[in-house]
């Protein structure tokens, strides 16, 4: 069953404020090259997206200028705006799973995908749950953000089938809704288990949930690479060739802010408003598990990815990757 819920300069300062004219004045055009003289890359986001650490970290790093471009967010409210930007133009790139994007390219839009984030969560329960595998949800209501064929509960369903011959839909009852009402229900004990994105499933599990399975151990018994990044942000092949270096630079600068988000604590200082982890146990448990979904450098494991793809298909069918059966050509950019 489904449920879809102006004054005076001090001297100092004038004088200072002479030599560098007269220092700028010096200079050759060349030398005088600033952010401005670079390519801008337009970035259209979810407003209160994860993505936004790193890219407020490439932005407060200088990552973007030291790649040779110049990074803009521009906010949306919702994932479909995003992509509707990125279509028609009023963005250069957007984040998405590179599923849809295969879905888009098979289509004939030219849209190319550069990895970014390998998190996707698991299955929680409350901390007095008893059940230590899937089966023992059988008969219970499960909270699933992201429908009916979000990839989380693909995967656990196959594993289920396959693991205990127990088929995880058919027996059990499923509530599906935004995350924020997922996350609701799984901490008053609405349901017996929650799917959600990653970031509630950190908070939830910081607010004392267990997590009762991960996707990467599904994903691992189900003979499937769980290192393959399933986020990632996604250009046109006509923006591109406008500025055939801009994959490289975006990546090394989503891999710059990675390395110091990943090494250094305190990068994530001027992260945390934005977080909206209003306990410490949030915010450390957001940053693990952010730093967990850090992908290996390189590029994409293509025959990984291809039995991924075979996998969603026979789940999700053509709600989730429409008529296509097989990976499009040129889907992953090539970062070496």
């Amino acid at each position: 069953m489904r449920r879809f819920l102006t004054g005076r300069l001090p001297r100092r300062n004038v004088l200072g404020g002479l030599l560098c004219a007269s220092l700028a004045l010096a200079l050759s055009p060349a030398d005088k090259a600033t952010a401005s003289d670079l390519p801008v890359l337009r970035a259209a986001v979810l407003k209160i997206g994860t993505v936004n650490w790193e890219l407020d970290t490439i932005k407060r790093n200088g990552f973007d200028t030291a790649n040779g471009f110049e990074l803009s967010v521009v906010p949306y409210a919702d994932n479909g705006a995003t992509r509707v930007a990125l279509e028609g133009g009023e963005a250069d790139v957007a984040v998405a799973d590179w599923i849809w994007v295969a879905r888009q390219r098979a289509a004939g839009k030219d849209y190319v995908f550069i990895p970014y984030s390998k998190a996707v969560g698991g299955l929680v329960v409350p901390k007095d749950s008893t059940a230590t595998t899937l089966e023992d949800l059988r008969g219970q209501k499960i909270g699933i953000a992201g429908g009916p064929v979000d990839k989380s509960w693909l995967i656990l369903q196959a594993f289920a089938q396959k693991e205990y011959g127990f088929d995880l839909a058919a027996e059990t009852e499923q509530v599906f809704g935004a995350p924020p009402l997922i996350f609701k229900a799984g901490l008053s004990g609405e349901t017996a288990g929650s799917i959600n994105f990653w970031h509630f499933l950190a908070k939830m599990k910081a607010a004392g949930m267990r997590e009762l399975i991960s996707v990467e151990t599904a994903a691992i018994a189900l003979g499937l690479n769980p290192d393959i990044p399933l986020l990632g942000y996604v250009l046109k092949e006509s923006y591109l060739q406008e500025h055939p270096e801009m994959a490289k630079a975006l990546y090394g600068a989503s891999r710059a802010a990675k390395d110091l988000l990943a090494s250094d604590d305190a990068a994530w200082e001027p992260l945390r408003p934005d977080m909206n982890a209003k306990t410490d146990a949030a915010f450390e448990t957001l940053r693990q598990d952010f730093r967990a979904g850090i992908p290996a450098p390189g590029n994409i494991d293509v025959d990984g990815a291809a039995t991924f793809f075979t996998l969603m298909v026979s789940l999700g069918g053509e709600k989730l990757v429409g008529g296509v059966k097989e990976l499009p050509a040129g889907l992953f950019a090539d970062l070496e």
